[in-house]
């Protein structure tokens, strides 16, 4: 089934295990172009999360976002920004950079669009605009199948720190992101109302996701263009079971909805 990846928790000893699990998973031979990528991706690529100062943590990492815009503007998952409706709640939007010095910055983030039919949200940082991301869309870029990719972003981030993490792989389909199954009863409730709203491509990897990963940034390996935005994964049994025996299969949304979002904030 597929999941979405909910807020990250503060792990005990077996997570720091797991840590090092996840590093030597993710820890694949790059192609040519990929490390200059990475290093030219990575100073936009941030922790989106909520802060209240009378918890312990007082940060909570919600998942993973990336600078886009006019560079005051995040791209993360709907799911992974709640939107906060209470006036005289102590807990806030926040979101975590690291800057040119290495030094972790942070910055009051709230919520200006959603797309929950996509599960895309754009939120306004402050402080002074980041550098961008590169969309791509353009008439010269087709997705296909086969086509080589990378994902950067936070993944089991109380374990691993504010250090981004980067996967690569392929484009192993693009299919509709609700497929009836063979039997009326096999399909949940979540199936039923996407048929009913109509279904759109999504793009299936063969890069793994782990917690934290939603909202992260796929691109193309060689020219870093943003391509899609990691959304869910296909567990196997339970929730948990995404770090101690990930499926290896990621869900990605085309970046053209978030376009049409960013449009909508113009």
């Amino acid at each position: 089934m597929a999941k979405y990846f909910g807020p990250l928790r503060r792990p005990g000893r077996p997570f720091a295990w797991l840590a090092v699990v996840a590093l030597s998973a993710l820890a694949l031979p790059a192609s040519a172009g990929l490390p200059d990528t990475i290093e030219r991706l990575r100073p936009s690529i941030v922790i989106v999360g909520t802060y209240q100062e009378t918890r312990s943590p007082a940060f909570e990492g919600m998942g993973t976002g990336f600078v886009v815009g006019d560079g005051t503007l995040v791209a993360t998952n709907a799911h992974v920004a709640p939107t906060m409706t209470d006036p005289v709640a102590t807990e806030t939007l926040l979101v975590l950079v690291r800057d040119e010095n290495g030094m972790v910055q942070r910055r009051q983030a709230h919520k200006v669009a959603a797309d929950l039919d996509h599960d895309l949200a754009l939120l306004k940082i402050s402080g002074p605009p980041l550098v961008p991301l590169p969309l791509g869309g353009s008439d010269d870029l087709v997705v296909r199948e086969g086509q080589r990719i990378a994902m950067t972003g936070y993944p089991v981030f109380d374990a691993l720190g504010v250090f981004p993490t980067t996967s690569r792989g392929i484009i192993s389909a693009i299919a509709p992101i609700a497929i009836p199954g063979a039997d009326s009863r096999l399909l949940g409730s979540k199936q039923i109302r996407r048929l009913k709203q109509g279904s759109f491509a999504i793009y299936q990897l063969d890069a793994t996701a782990y917690p934290g990963n939603s909202g992260s940034p796929v691109y193309e390996a060689d020219s870093g263009a943003i391509i899609g935005i990691v959304n869910m994964v296909l567990v196997k049994g339970l929730k948990e079971n995404a770090l101690s025996a990930p499926s290896g299969i990621t869900y990605a949304i085309p970046i053209l909805y978030l376009q049409e979002l960013l449009r909508s904030v113009r």
